[in-house]
């Protein structure tokens, strides 16, 4: 495992994600009136959504492409000369995409891809959502009212990508972006790096990083939104039954990171977990924690075990 002598504070949380899906309107529905996130702006292919506890005007992009999967991946640093400094440090592993003038709700950003090949991004400057009389909430440090349909997602919460090479993502993500390791899974004596869970602030995991046992690259395996309590969870499982939406695992309690949780797919075929608890880390100098295949089992504390289609199904899908 790669030492940094000094923690990289550069990168403050994941800020956005875009999801492709072959069909965008219900994709659309199954986020707004499934989920209750709220749709803030459109053009062209393209719809923003945002969870009510959400401060940045959209944390989701949904596009309209041939296949589903991820389109890119956003973080927002502390400042703009972290900015600058996280950018040199990207274009010295020859990584670099290069700049934009940013996008919607953001500022100029800076685009680059990871070493299995999924295109992120970094910004600081970042339109704060105001909201419009008829969502704005009596409690004046929530950004908008509590939906009265759906989940209920409070907030974008993390995501899982597939990688050929996890070690090289995990140290990419380390030396360039400041991402810290909480948790980890080695099989075969511990030489296998079969998955590793990062962040860069008290969040258990902003980004998993899991191996890709087909090697195509690229990948998604889900979206993970956050909701309140136990309770949303299992409401989740509730309608999804009510709205004929596949429901893949759950809902049932992980052992790492210990959330409660339940994966469905929405209607473009992108996997989504609605996840809840979890650890919190708190710790500057916390030792992250290490699986190997028997302590790991079938990936589950308690309730059914993980499906075969769990590790064999992402985005965009092959055979």
């Amino acid at each position: 495992m790669t030492e940094i002598a000094e923690p990289i504070q550069d990168v403050a949380h994941l800020g956005h994600v875009e999801l492709l899906t072959p069909k965008l309107e219900e994709s659309e529905r199954y986020f707004t009136d499934i989920l209750g996130m709220e749709a803030v702006h459109r053009e062209e292919a393209s719809v923003f959504l945002r969870g009510y506890g959400d401060y940045a005007t959209y944390t989701l992009k949904l596009t309209q492409a041939e296949k589903p999967g991820v389109g890119g991946i956003g973080w927002r640093t502390v400042s703009d000369a972290a900015l600058e400094r996280r950018v040199a440090a990207i274009e010295a592993t020859g990584l670099g995409l290069g700049w934009s003038n940013g996008g919607f709700a953001h500022g100029r950003a800076y685009r680059f891809r990871d070493p299995d090949g999924h295109v992120m991004e970094l910004y600081y400057e970042q339109e704060k959502y105001v909201a419009p009389e008829h969502l704005k909430s009596r409690l004046r440090n929530q950004p908008m009212r509590l939906p009265t349909h759906g989940i209920g997602v409070r907030r974008i919460d993390h995501l899982a990508i597939l990688c050929r090479d996890v070690p090289a993502n995990r140290s990419f993500a380390e030396e360039t972006l400041g991402l810290r390791l909480r948790e980890q899974v080695r099989f075969n004596d511990g030489a296998t790096e079969i998955g590793s869970w990062m962040s860069n602030n008290a969040v258990h995991h902003e980004i998993a990083f899991v191996l890709d046992t087909k090697q195509v690259g690229g990948r998604l395996h889900h979206l993970g939104l956050w909701v309140d309590n136990r309770e949303d969870v299992l409401r989740a499982a509730d309608l999804f039954m009510e709205n004929d939406v596949f429901i893949e695992a759950g809902p049932s309690k992980h052992n790492n990171s210990q959330a409660f949780y339940i994966y469905s797919r929405e209607p473009g075929g992108n996997r989504v977990e609605i996840y809840s608890g979890g650890m919190i880390v708190l710790d500057p100098d916390f030792e992250p924690v290490v699986w190997n295949e028997e302590q790991r089992g079938t990936g589950v504390y308690w309730g059914a075990a993980l499906p075969a289609s769990f590790l064999d199904y992402a985005t965009p899908h092959t055979e």
